[in-house]
């Protein structure tokens, strides 16, 4: 049972108030806990732990984490060790707390003291860690990442079998998990999914007996062969679609409202925007949006996204520029948009993985993209 605690603000703080921002985020807590209540029914009996690096996908780890554990989740994952630092305190007293990229050269003391878990991913942070284990005269923990077809962080195979026939290299590790990640998981039918598979239970074989971990979200829905002793759930939390072609499963936990700041009826053969790359065919009603790609929002989808008001969609037309965009809004009765009012970028009608196709780029980009300058509501309770 997760001990209670205080909820805290954003780890990257957000200050002001909803009237002088550009644009409101608000960001469902409840969606949230229900992904991970759905994805720990996938995995039954196996632990499920939480990826919330990257100040969970951008949405306030500080917020997600406390919600997760009082789900019930006690791991987490996040990428460097000031994430790490930063979460510590926002987490119940024993939640594990991983490190990915595992510890910079010099800062293996910095995790003892702080109780922070690395991921091994190299012998130079293998050896560095065991020999201060030895130093201190104990085992100390970690997980073990090897790689099975990412090409990207883990013991090559050379490296595998050198640690596993040679027991020097791990005296003073105390094995918590063997580790793998998955790099097709979202695409069910690629074949590289069995080999690796396969490859990672080959090399589990050879190490000393460990728990295992191999699944990220979209594992998770790979099937029970995949799932070994604990799943990484990642972007499935945050309402990402798990499965390429498949309806998405997980609950919406994101929406991005926009302010229009002016108006303006524009003649045929006007301009609008950088680069004058979209022309008004005929006349033409323009409203500018307060949000642009120093908010997150991609420059990639000028001229090719829209926005939302109730069941209409507006066409964004020109480039997106820094801090604004603009939407033809001519089919909008007249006084129906007025300045002052929001119009949803991300939301019920347009999903972050919509909105990501329309970029040409994924889910998780739009996410961890979200900019600062958005004023952040949270539902569930929890107060901005």
């Amino acid at each position: 049972m997760a001990q209670a605690f205080t909820s805290a603000p954003p780890l990257s703080a957000r200050t002001g108030r909803s009237e002088h921002a550009g644009a409101i985020l608000t960001i469902d807590l409840a969606a949230i806990r229900a992904n991970y209540r759905l994805l720990k029914g996938l995995l039954g009996k196996v632990a499920c732990a939480a990826v919330v690096k990257a100040d969970a996908y951008g949405l306030g780890a500080a917020r997600v984490a406390p919600q997760l554990a009082l789900e019930g989740c006690a791991h987490f994952f996040v990428a460097h060790l000031d994430e790490a630092l930063a979460l510590r305190p926002h987490l119940p007293q024993d939640a594990a707390l991983y490190v990915l990229h595992g510890p910079p050269a010099g800062t293996d003391a910095e995790f003892v003291a702080s109780g922070i878990v690395p991921v091994l991913n190299s012998l130079s942070q293998l050896a560095a860690w065991t020999a201060l284990a030895r130093a201190r005269g104990r085992a100390l923990p970690a997980l073990l990442q090897i790689d099975t077809g990412m090409s990207r962080l883990g013991l090559s195979e050379e490296e595998q079998k050198a640690v596993s026939e040679e027991p020097a290299l791990r005296e003073g590790l105390e094995l918590r998990y063997v580790m793998s990640h998955l790099a097709c998981a979202e695409l069910v039918d690629d074949p590289l999914n069995a080999r690796q598979l396969a490859r990672f239970c080959a090399a589990r074989a050879a190490l000393p007996r460990a728990p295992a971990t191999l699944a990220n979200s979209s594992g998770i829905f790979l099937g029970p062969e995949y799932h070994f002793d604990l799943a990484r759930a990642g972007a499935a939390l945050y309402g990402i679609a798990p499965i390429v072609g498949r309806p998405n499963p997980l609950a919406q936990a994101v929406r991005l409202d926009a302010r229009v700041i002016q108006l303006r009826t524009i003649a045929a053969g006007t301009s609008v925007g950088y680069d004058a790359t979209w022309t008004a065919p005929a006349p033409r009603r323009i409203a500018t949006v307060a949000t642009g790609y120093a908010d997150g929002f991609p420059r990639s989808l000028s001229n090719r996204a829209s926005a939302w008001l109730g069941e209409l969609a507006l066409p964004l037309v020109g480039r997106v520029s820094m801090d604004t965009l603009t939407l033809d809004v001519s089919a909008l009765e007249e006084g129906a948009l007025v300045p002052g009012d929001l119009v949803e970028l991300i939301g019920p009608h347009q999903s972050p993985d919509a909105l990501a196709e329309v970029a040409g780029t994924n889910g998780y980009e739009i996410l961890t993209s979200l900019g600062a300058r958005y004023f952040r509501r949270y539902l569930d309770g929890a107060a901005p």
